[in-house]
């Protein structure tokens, strides 16, 4: 990985925000079918009742993992690497593992509401997420200096 330095710029446009938004959803689907395979291989079925539950919390509890552990240590997911965005506080910072921890589970509620969460960033003046302008957490464009 390239440790060049990152100088911040300004907000993503919605277009960069909704590809890396599409980009993040490809690699959670993906992560998803590889974990859910390992888990129904330890697990057997699990179609009804708890074993059901069991997958579900596995693999939202997997995918908040993967994402936390992102925020916390470079800001960036691998979405986010592509599109040149990274998660930051107010602080221009990386998040905290409480942040990232409350980042994950605003956004596991807006999408549960249809997204609304995620749709406030076209009425937000700075962009943000409804769960970002909550946390005072922003996602901004960066570029490498060369």
């Amino acid at each position: 990985m390239n440790n060049k330095p990152i100088t911040q710029t300004t907000a993503p446009s919605l277009l960069k925000l909704g590809a890396s938004f599409i980009y993040e959803a490809l690699t959670v689907i993906a992560l998803g079918f590889a974990c859910a395979g390992l888990f129904l291989w330890l697990v057997g079925d699990a179609i009804y009742g708890i074993k059901r539950f069991l997958l579900q919390f596995f693999l939202w509890s997997l995918v908040g993992a993967y994402f936390v552990r992102c925020w916390i240590k470079s800001g960036q997911t691998l979405a986010m690497q592509a599109w040149n965005l990274k998660v930051v506080n107010q602080k221009n910072q990386l998040l905290t593992l409480n942040q990232a921890l409350a980042r994950y589970m605003l956004a596991t509620m807006s999408l549960l509401l249809c997204g609304l969460g995620f749709l406030w960033a076209i009425f937000d003046h700075d962009k943000l997420f409804l769960h970002d302008r909550l946390l005072k957490i922003r996602i901004v464009s960066v570029r490498k200096n060369n």
